[in-house]
C-alpha cells in the first residue's frame, strides 16, 4: 500500500476576498502600530464588499477556478492489504485517532446510552436559563466525546495486540470476555460515530 493524501483545497470566494483586503487596508497600510485605529475591523464595510463582489463575475470566477482545482491523492493498494484488512486499516485509523484527540476543537452530540452513567448530560449541572437560551452545551458534552475516543483508541490498539494471550495463559475467561466486549464496543462507536471524525 502507498498513500498520499495532501490537503484540503482552500475556497477562496467574494468574501474571502474583501476580509483579505479590509486585513491588508486595517492592519498593514494606514495606521501605524502605537495608533488604536490600527487594530480597527469594519465587520459591516467588509461584508458589504463582499455581497457586492457575490454580484459581479469574480463569484464565477472563484467558482470556475475552485472547480479546476483537484485535491492531490494517489493510493495504490496491494492484495496482502486485504488479506488482514481490518488490522491494515487499523495501522492507519490509530495514529489518526491519537492525532484528532491531541488537536481536537470541538466535539459532535454523543448519545447517552454510549457512555458511562456518571459522564451523561443527566449527570450534567443544570444549565442556566440565560444559557439554554443561546443554546449552551452541558458541562459533560466533551468529556463524552473525549470517552468515545478513548475507546475508539483502545479498540485499534487492541487489534495490534496480542492482548488474548495472557488471558489464555491464566486461564481468565471471563476477563477475557469483559475485554472483548469493550473491543467490540469500541468499533461499535467508530461505525456510529464516524462521520463525528472531524477536528
Amino acid at each position: 500500500m502507498k498513500v498520499y493524501i495532501g490537503p484540503y483545497i482552500n475556497w477562496i470566494g467574494p468574501y474571502q476576498i474583501a476580509d483579505k483586503i479590509f486585513f491588508w487596508v486595517d492592519r498593514k497600510g494606514i495606521f501605524p502600530d502605537d495608533d488604536p485605529r490600527h487594530e480597527r475591523w469594519d465587520y459591516k464595510a467588509c461584508e458589504k464588499l463582499g455581497d457586492w463582489l457575490a454580484d459581479t463575475w469574480v463569484s464565477k470566477f472563484c467558482n470556475w477556478y475552485y472547480g479546476k482545482k483537484k485535491r492531490n491523492i494517489k493510493i495504490r493498494i496491494d492484495d496482502y492489504d486485504v488479506w488482514s484488512m481490518d488490522h491494515t486499516l487499523s495501522l492507519i485509523i490509530l495514529p489518526m485517532l491519537l492525532k484528532l484527540k491531541e488537536v481536537k476543537h470541538g466535539s459532535p452530540l454523543v448519545d447517552d446510552e454510549d457512555v458511562p452513567e456518571h459522564l451523561r448530560s443527566t449527570a450534567a449541572p443544570e444549565l442556566t436559563e440565560e444559557e439554554k437560551k443561546y443554546g449552551a452545551t452541558d458541562a459533560l458534552f466533551h468529556d463524552r466525546w473525549s470517552w468515545v475516543i478513548d475507546e475508539m483508541i483502545f479498540a485499534h490498539e487492541s487489534l495490534h495486540n496480542d492482548w488474548q494471550d495472557e488471558y489464555y495463559d491464566r486461564k481468565d475467561y471471563e476477563g477475557m470476555r469483559v475485554v472483548e466486549k469493550r473491543v467490540g464496543n469500541g468499533f461499535r462507536l467508530f461505525g456510529k460515530y464516524y462521520q463525528g471524525l472531524w477536528d
